[in-house]
């Protein structure tokens, strides 16, 4: 029997190559759609869940009122929670990695290094390869090496006890180990240095620096430690700012608000975080939903694709049913046959889609930033799972359609089946055309709104200029520091093609900025960025004045008390005359001097924060945060400038590292990168979802013609027109479009404006994408049954009327 069921079916494909090369494409396209974003369902799902911790691991962040959440923390706190009974133990961490190099024996390597206290293996547990947990950073002058970073500085020499040197300080490898799977913690090595930073801000309970993990006895008592450590910071750290203030506690809390902490399991942090405070960063769950959806949808397109594809064929081996029938064929035997040659089909396109994957995943990968394999038993068992659902869908209805075909009636040539066949196929086909609506319009809007955030004004002009990346000296005298920088300035500008050099203590393009709060007449506190600028930053950048005028050398106060601010800042201080009046800051007045024009600080999507403007020497300790210099550069030359420029700093600044530098718009352009990727991934399942559903199309449309021959043949008999006869055969097509575009007109405007909330700065959804995409669709759909029916209307009449 199966010897057979492999006769037939090699013969119906002999004979129907066209249809079968259909099946097979559409039915791959779609399994390769959901494939790719199973793998990535599956990458961003496996952060933490190696971990045995990650249910009790809580990362504490702090609400700071106007929706401004940090994931960052003050050290005197730390040693209030540890007497808090329900949590085991805490540990203070950085959230980000130093890139400082390691060096061994001459051999130098830059790497991602974490500094954390002695207890981070506890709650990121890796697995040692040498050392131990316990023994890794038993103090500061201890490191703990990745087998990555330990075979790039010792290859296969035992390393234990090895002396390594690290930011001027000689370290003591105790502990090498692997990183088990995916971690929102993934550091090539790990230090102790963080204790001398705690120590010295004991008492600095404004200082927010510091990532914070705790790890409970019992997670459900989350709430109880929650509220405990806001009442701790309540008592410590409110009561010591009304004391700063001269005010009550009670009168600082009904106008600051009282502390308010969020805790944050590991086991949810990648995809759930409500803030960006793991050095590996967090996962974007909204477009991970975008890309399960839109794989779903795309399968589904593709499955009905089959059945529309498999019932239109299916008129073909009516006969051949009817014959088999009368040999004894029950409908269960040929039933089996056709699942049989489903699972045949479908297992050809899986493989099919698999090589589509494995060709397109080093794109996907840089689409994504990902590293991506297709070899797991997790995604073997889905692959099975997914099998399994593809052949009872798709093989299920057309076996059972072709089974029921009555025998004596197929012999003699009658195929008409019931309406609610025909129901359910016109369907699927109105289906097609929802899905491929849907696709259509939002691929519009989504185009409409990335081109809106890339043409947006950004308030300020980043062609040319450099942001190089600045490592200040190792001291504490702030002078020193920004006077080692103007000699660098100074010797900057002498380059040739270098028409300007600035500095800031802010990255262009960048979410990670200083902040601070300011008062204006004992109002609550306005959390600004911290804008630190040496002169001509703010002319270099052509950012415009709204009043006032900028910071100059030209006045001395300057450097003593003036600031600037951006309007947004003054709308929040509700002063209609902001101009020399004073505002208190971290202790300090300081007198408005200028208004400056809003601009872009983090990206044309997000808003624009309140900036406050002031000289380094203004703020001295803002000093240490001098790590991006701006440079100007003369567009003629580009490359001998940024050639003289990296000879100067490789040979004069920073012998050890390479000059490491980006373009300012450049900047800009990767923060909505993300979005502009979204809008690329639109355009290709566009085309993709268009190409399935035409394929649906054109074997419905040649399914519902070839059963009307004889009614054309008889119509073209008694001379109907080829325009009457076209009309009448496209007419419900156009029926069906229209009414699939009507169904997805409804999601595509819910879920496309929900997305649209993600920017700060968006488009209003018009009926235009609305216009373009049903036209579009009516277009393509005419195209295909007008170019089917005028081949069915040339066809020789005889043919079809000699069997009355």
């Amino acid at each position: 029997m199966l010897n057979n069921w492999i006769k037939i079916f090699l013969y119906q494909i002999k004979n129907n190559k066209f249809f079968t090369l259909l099946n097979a494409t559409g039915l791959s396209l779609g399994i390769a759609g959901l494939v790719f974003a199973v793998l990535y369902w599956n990458n961003e799902h496996a952060y933490n869940a190696w971990n045995p911790e990650k249910d009790r691991v809580f990362q504490m962040s702090n609400v700071l009122g106007d929706g401004e959440i940090w994931s960052t923390n003050i050290a005197p706190i730390g040693r209030y929670i540890k007497e808090i009974p329900e949590v085991e133990q805490i540990c203070y961490t950085n959230n980000w990695y130093g890139d400082d190099i390691l060096e061994y024996n001459g051999k130098k390597e830059q790497l991602k290094v974490l500094d954390s206290q002695t207890g981070f293996f506890s709650f990121f547990p890796f697995q040692f390869i040498s050392g131990s947990i316990d023994t890794a950073l038993q103090d500061n002058t201890s490191i703990a090496l990745s087998q990555e970073a330990a075979i790039k500085l010792f290859g296969t020499k035992k390393m234990l006890g090895k002396q390594v040197k690290y930011g001027g300080k000689n370290l003591v490898v105790r502990g090498v180990y692997r990183i088990q799977g995916e971690s929102s913690f993934a550091p090539q090595a790990v230090t102790n240095l963080i204790e001398t930073r705690l120590q010295n801000d004991a008492s600095q309970w404004g200082n927010f620096s510091y990532a914070l993990l705790l790890k409970l006895k019992d997670p459900s008592k989350i709430d109880v430690v929650k509220a405990k450590i806001e009442k701790l910071l309540t008592e410590h750290r409110s009561k010591k700012n009304a004391a700063d203030e001269g005010v009550t506690l009670k009168e600082y809390i009904k106008k600051n608000g009282r502390p308010k902490i969020i805790l944050e399991p590991l086991s949810t942090a990648r995809l759930h975080s409500v803030v960006d405070g793991y050095p590996e960063g967090h996962g974007n769950y909204q477009f991970l939903l975008i890309m399960a959806g839109l794989s779903v949808l795309i399968l589904t397109l593709s499955i009905v694709n089959y059945v529309n594809l498999a019932t239109a064929n299916a008129i073909k081996r009516a006969k051949e049913v009817g014959v088999r029938k009368i040999l004894g064929a029950s409908k269960a035997n040929i039933v089996k046959q056709f699942i049989f040659e489903t699972v045949i089909i479908t297992v050809f396109s899986i493989v099919l889609a698999l090589v589509i994957v494995e060709l397109a995943l080093p794109y996907y990968n840089d689409f994504l930033n990902k590293n991506l394999v297709i070899h797991s038993s997790q995604f073997y068992l889905q692959l099975i799972v997914l099998f399994v659902i593809v052949v009872l869908v798709a093989g299920f209805f057309p076996a059972i359609y072709v089974s029921n075909f009555e025998t004596l009636k197929v012999l003699k040539g009658n195929f008409t089946r019931s309406k609610s066949g025909v129901f359910l196929r016109n369907g699927m086909l109105i289906v097609q055309f929802a899905i491929a609506s849907f696709f259509i319009t939002s691929s519009y809007i989504v185009y409409q709104q990335v081109n809106y955030i890339s043409n947006k004004d950004l308030g300020l002009h980043g062609e040319q200029i450099m942001q190089v990346e600045y490592r200040t000296p190792d001291t504490d005298d702030t002078n020193l520091i920004f006077s080692r920088y103007q000699t660098i300035k100074q010797e900057l500008e002498k380059i040739k093609g270098v028409e300007a050099v600035s500095a800031g203590a802010f990255s262009l393009g960048n979410d990670d900025n200083s902040s601070s709060a300011f008062n204006y007449k004992g109002g609550t506190g306005i959390q600004s960025q911290n804008m630190a600028v040496d002169f001509e930053l703010l002319k270099m950048l052509k950012v415009k004045m709204a009043t006032g005028r900028e910071l100059t050398q030209n006045f001395s106060s300057d450097t003593i008390d003036a600031v600037l601010l951006n309007e947004v800042a003054v709308k929040m201080m509700k002063e209609k005359e902001p101009l020399n009046k004073v505002i208190d800051w971290n202790d300090k007045k300081f007198k408005i001097v200028g208004i400056v024009k809003d601009f872009h600080l983090s990206g044309p999507q997000s808003e624009i924060p309140p900036m406050v403007f002031f000289h380094f020497k203004t703020v001295n300790w803002m000093a240490y945060n001098l790590n991006k210099i701006y440079v100007k550069i003369n567009p003629e030359d580009m490359q001998g400038t940024i050639a003289g420029i990296d000879k100067y700093w490789t040979t004069k600044v920073n012998t050890e590292y390479p000059l490491s530098y980006s373009f300012v718009d450049k900047n800009y352009a990767r923060t909505y990168e993300t979005y502009v990727k979204q809008r690329n991934l639109f355009s290709l399942l566009n085309f993709v979802v268009i190409l399935i559903a035409l394929f649906g199309l054109f074997a419905l449309a040649s399914y519902s013609i070839q059963r009307k021959m004889k009614e054309i043949a008889i119509r073209k008999t008694l001379g109907a027109e080829t325009k009457v006869l076209l009309t009448e055969l496209s007419k419900q097509y156009v029926a069906f479009c229209v009414t699939g575009f009507f169904i997805a007109v409804l999601p595509a405007w819910i879920l496309l404006d929900k997305w649209l909330d993600n920017f700060a700065f968006r488009i209003q959804i018009s009926l235009i994408p609305f216009v373009v995409g049903f036209a579009l669709l009516l277009f393509l759909t005419l195209i295909v049954v007008l170019s089917r029916a005028y081949m069915a209307t040339q066809v020789n009449v005889l043919k079809y009327l000699k069997y009355e």
